[in-house]
């Protein structure tokens, strides 16, 4: 299976796009449908134009980095922390590629938002299909049936807590915080801890005000 290359972890670049753009209201049910079946076009139109590296590597790679911080910190809870952290310093950056590579119109809702991001950004960047479930004007789960990052892995018991895929959840928070979206963002469930599919959660919980300032100061 291929993957977009080494930018692929940062998904959340299509959050920022989409919620920058957001405006809530509510959508008729059949927009709702047709506006899921033009970001999936969407998606597969804009992967095909991506560099690919195959998922064994890209796989392989998130593997030696996240069992060098379990080296380096010792402790789940802190590895897991770690993890999020640079998900998040990830996010706040690549903004700008998701804008150079993907052309999408405004959203309408924040469920319209929930299907940019699984639709077109998962699509784009991990080359995955993902499925957007219980989404309201302030929340939705991501559920990902494929996860690239957790190919071939197994956690031992003494790592059961370990959040291996926690990396996702600080992209996400990090981009959305660069349109002045604050979210809180976990994982639900994960296919390494013993459940069928992995799923991120992403909560709304302030709208920040942007700061601008004077050219003068």
């Amino acid at each position: 299976i291929a993957i977009a290359t080494a930018v692929a972890i940062a998904v959340g670049i299509a959050v920022a796009t989409a919620v920058a753009r957001h405006r809530p209201s509510p959508l008729h049910p059949f927009l709702m449908a047709r506006r899921a079946v033009d970001a999936t076009r969407m998606g597969d139109a804009t992967f095909s134009k991506m560099e690919k590296v195959s998922s064994e590597l890209f796989s392989l790679t998130y593997g030696a980095m996240v069992t060098q911080l379990l080296r380096d910190y010792e402790e789940v809870d802190a590895t897991n922390v770690q993890l999020e952290k640079m998900g998040y310093n990830i996010g706040t950056r690549l903004v700008d590629e998701f804008l150079a590579k993907a052309q999408i119109s405004a959203c309408s809702s924040f469920s319209d938002t929930a299907e940019i991001i699984a639709k077109v950004g998962f699509k784009m960047f991990l080359g995955i299909n993902v499925e957007v479930a219980n989404a309201s004007s302030s929340e939705f789960s991501l559920t990902l049936s494929d996860n690239p990052l957790a190919e071939f892995v197994e956690l031992p018991d003494l790592y059961s807590k370990l959040e291996y895929s926690g990396l996702l959840c600080g992209v996400l928070r990090g981009a959305l915080e660069m349109v002045q979206m604050r979210v809180e963002c976990h994982l639900v469930r994960d296919v390494l801890w013993g459940d069928d599919a992995t799923e991120i959660r992403v909560v709304l919980k302030e709208i920040l005000e942007e700061e601008y300032h004077d050219d003068d100061d």
